[in-house]
């Protein structure tokens, strides 16, 4: 059964034929290829390499704290409702970011910063000033830069959101999940219609540049109908970008998804219909299909950087500014460099014990391989664009695509029969069927996972 939506085709048959676990493609190799065997040593020598590249920079700041847990959240999270803990935290997170920046050119400009968690705005304004203003004593701030940060709309008040502002935040999102109160109880998020109706008008007060919000299909009690009604109060809501993402049920990983009865979660065939009429519904309300589970309005960065071929991705997902080098500070942060990734360590007391000793919290990472390099290029190329043209391969690396991947083109053909790709000699095109099975299109340029798939969560 096939539905037209614009840009989109969704082929039921399709999506059950190819939804299989897949990566996320927020980095090529994924995340999950990261090694201990290699070291904060490693790291200073990728971050010198970095140096003579000169290229510019963008900053990410993990704050892992949250007052209550939300049982669908796969995120490194510390739960406390004592905020004390977030001092000492906080003193850890500004040396590693001296300690770091210490080893990068004073002279690359920063022209993206993202605070996430967690929540950042567990942290009170004093903590917040604190925070930055060790950043602009670090590093040189473009004028022009995105500043972003994710906030948790039950605990900001007018004058919360005004300071972020007033201070340099000129990009927020956060989390709506679903209106549904029945649903809100049941993952442990409950946050009122006029709740979130007064963050967002809070948020237009202050001018911020863009407003992305966060939806989850598939979690307990939804159906296509309740969903449609969290969908078109979120379009009211007017944001400039959504998420929609899919709820991965994985309690034997996240133990906190115990508290969600699994009778409860909608069945693989209702979970489709919610998508299909989230996109139906999204896209004829003049939200334009970025890819995956992004969508957004035409005069929006994401938008405009997809038309315009700028638009890349890394492990904050889409940006709009793929030609920066992402550092991480904070536990659980990761840089990536263009050769070279690296995690920092995930417990609090390995984190501060690494920055005690003096040395960067590298708990793992990975030296990319000239093929890999190569890889990412395919493969992000198929996840921002919908497209990959070989030439540009071809002159960047100097190699000849058709025998390079031979292997792919040839697995290709059996995509090609079912119409999620369109093979020509000089170009792959993700059809209108394919886009919403983009990453396992991608994956097959993958020569890291191909054996092992089951470790991801499904596309759909």
């Amino acid at each position: 059964m096939v539905f037209l939506l614009p840009g989109v085709k969704f082929d039921l048959d399709m999506i059950k034929k190819y939804d299989h676990p897949a990566p996320r493609y927020t980095s090529y190799p994924p995340a999950t290829e990261l090694s201990s065997t290699f070291t904060d040593v490693d790291f200073q020598s990728a971050i010198a390499a970095s140096n003579q590249r000169k290229t510019p920079l963008s900053l990410y700041f993990h704050i892992p704290f949250c007052q209550s847990a939300c049982y669908f959240c796969g995120c490194n999270t510390v739960i406390s409702s004592n905020k004390n803990i977030a001092k000492p935290y906080l003193e850890y997170l500004v040396k590693d970011i001296q300690n770091t920046a210490a080893l990068i050119d004073a002279e690359r400009t920063v022209l993206q910063i993202h605070w996430g968690g967690g929540t950042p705005n567990y942290l009170e304004i004093e903590q917040i000033e604190f925070l930055w203003k060790h950043i602009r004593q670090n590093f040189t701030i473009d004028p022009q830069a995105e500043i972003s940060i994710e906030i948790n709309p039950r605990y900001v008040d007018r004058n919360y959101i005004l300071f972020l502002r007033q201070i340099g935040f000129n990009r927020i999102s956060f989390g709506i999940q679903d209106f549904n109160p029945e649903v809100q109880i049941a993952v442990n998020r409950v946050q009122p219609e006029a709740m979130l109706f007064d963050v967002m008008n809070w948020i237009k007060a202050a001018e911020f540049d863009s407003v992305n919000v966060d939806l989850i299909y598939g979690l307990p009690h939804q159906t296509q109908q309740t969903f449609r009604e969290t969908v078109q109060k979120t379009i009211a809501l007017d944001p400039d970008r959504i998420v929609v993402f899919n709820f991965a049920y994985v309690p034997w990983l996240k133990p906190a998804q115990k508290h969600i009865p699994e009778a409860a979660l909608p069945l693989p065939q209702e979970k489709l219909e919610i998508l299909k009429m989230t996109i139906e519904e999204l896209t004829s309300n003049e939200y334009l299909f970025i890819g995956m589970d992004h969508f957004a309005k035409s005069n929006d960065e994401l938008a405009i950087a997809q038309l315009n071929g700028s638009l890349k991705r890394n492990f904050q997902g889409y940006t709009t500014h793929g030609e920066t080098e992402l550092f991480g500070f904070g536990a659980t942060s990761i840089s990536m460099l263009e050769d070279a990734y690296a995690q920092n360590h995930k417990q609090l007391k390995d984190y501060y014990q690494a920055i005690d000793a003096g040395i960067l919290p590298t708990s793992k990472g990975i030296k990319l391989t000239q093929d890999d390099i190569i890889r990412r290029q395919a493969i992000m190329s198929i996840m921002s664009h919908f497209h990959l043209h070989k030439r540009d391969i071809e002159e960047k690396y100097h190699i000849k695509f058709d025998a390079y991947f031979a292997y792919e083109l040839e697995v290709l053909q059996l995509l090609a029969a079912d119409g999620l790709v369109s093979l020509s000699k000089h170009n792959i095109e993700i059809t209108d069927i394919g886009r919403l099975l983009v990453r396992n299109i991608a994956v097959i340029f993958d020569s890291h996972t191909r054996t092992r798939e089951q470790h991801f969560s499904r596309a759909i």
